[in-house]
């Protein structure tokens, strides 16, 4: 009997996702310290190519959605792999700030084609009543990225440097994606004779019919207006604390707790992920949604105050049970929402407007901190975001109500 080729696809997207997070999200907070440090330029300035990042990652995102449910989404995946192989193995050539920011508008193609869009789109067309234990430990590979090559990054760009280092960092990123996607993925199930979570389609039966809400009145809810809202600010402050954090406790301890300080924040996401992987279906996703946003605030307030290795360190575990899972629970609560019949649109959509607000907050932060009393100004005012963002997904409204 053929088995269920379901977990090989999440197997995939687990390799692809580890590789666009440990030199994709997570390494973007290396390369900031690197060229700041290297080219002698202002953090904000460097920020601002890491705003330039997420602006384009967003828009291109909904071009990818637009590809993978048109094409194989293979083929666009590595398409991803080979974009992001060349924009790295450009880092090496950067000597003036606009093709640092050039580099990073080609990154942001590579990154936005290899991962999460096409990945939980796969994986949810896959898997129905095991799509949160399912995406759980594809989207765990965001984090074992930050574990397995972000630090491995950051000690070889601090030994020889971005130039000797880039041809390295490019040859990653294309192992990482192109052979397990073109081996390991399969992109639509019933191509291949299977319903969702591993039944097989019987002979001479008619096509699966898929469920979901359409996009034209899904974009024009309420829910979707509010949970984008919600992660703008939330993310927006999420991924402006994770771009400074190597800075930040540079500035504070020294380089060897820098360099420990993504690990603890990556390994501590893996653990916290797959815990809530189990049981979100029982707290329900929305609440789970709610405690995550409320747990990140308040790690945000501990980072703006701690001073210590110890005591950073801890905050740094405080932020790392939340991270993962924050970024896990947007796909689940638009295909709990949604269904899955234009779920790529629907998050992809979502996915443009959170980045957009995302975009800024690396650059907020970087120039909060350069501007306006230093580091402990941007955490709290990334802390206030993050409250303004649990009050309106509380406003959301439940996942369980659909639209007529």
């Amino acid at each position: 009997m053929t088995k269920f080729p379901g977990w090989r696809v999440v197997a995939a997207c687990f390799i692809a996702l580890t590789t666009t997070a440990g030199l994709g999200f997570y390494g973007l907070a290396v390369y900031l310290n690197t060229f700041s440090r290297e080219k002698g330029w202002e953090v904000s300035s460097v920020s601002l190519a890491t705003t330039i990042f997420f602006l384009v990652s967003g828009a291109s995102g909904l071009l990818v959605a637009r590809l993978i449910a048109r094409f194989d989404a293979r083929w666009v995946i590595a398409g991803g792999g080979v974009i992001g192989a060349a924009a790295l193995w450009s880092f090496g050539s950067v000597n003036e700030k606009w093709q640092l920011y050039l580099a990073y508008v080609v990154f942001a193609i590579g990154f936005s084609a290899a991962g999460l869009i096409p990945a939980s789109t796969i994986v949810t067309r896959w898997f129905q009543t095991r799509r949160a234990y399912a995406l759980s430990i594809a989207s765990t590979g965001l984090s074992v990225g930050g574990i397995a090559i972000t630090p491995w990054t950051k000690i070889l760009l601090d030994r020889q440097g971005v130039e000797a280092a880039a041809p390295w960092l490019a040859l990653i990123w294309v192992l990482g994606i192109v052979p397990v996607t073109v081996w390991l993925l399969k992109p639509d199930p019933a191509k291949e004779g299977w319903q969702p979570d591993g039944e097989r389609i019987a002979p001479a039966t008619a096509p699966l019919v898929v469920d979901g809400e359409q996009y034209s009145s899904a974009v024009k809810s309420r829910f979707f207006a509010f949970v984008t809202l919600a992660y703008v600010l939330t993310l927006g402050s999420q991924v402006g604390a994770i771009q400074q954090l190597v800075k930040l406790v540079e500035e504070r301890t020294d380089k060897g707790a820098a360099t420990l300080a993504t690990t603890l924040l990556a390994a501590t996401s893996v653990l916290a992920r797959l815990v809530v992987g189990r049981i979100v279906d029982r707290v329900g996703t929305r609440r789970m949604s709610i405690t995550l946003f409320v747990g990140q605030g308040m790690s945000l307030v501990w980072l703006a105050f701690a001073d210590g290795k110890v005591v950073l360190l801890a905050g740094i575990v405080s932020l790392g049970l939340t991270i993962g899972n924050i970024l896990m629970m947007q796909p689940l609560l638009i295909a709990e929402r949604f269904g899955v019949r234009d779920y790529p649109r629907l998050f992809s959509r979502t996915q443009f407007y959170t980045t957009i607000g995302t975009a800024g907050g690396p650059f907020l932060l970087g120039w909060l901190r350069d501007n306006a009393g230093g580091y402990r100004t941007s955490y709290l005012i990334a802390a206030a975001c993050t409250a303004a963002g649990v009050v309106v997904l509380r406003a959301a409204g439940p996942t369980t109500v659909k639209a007529s």
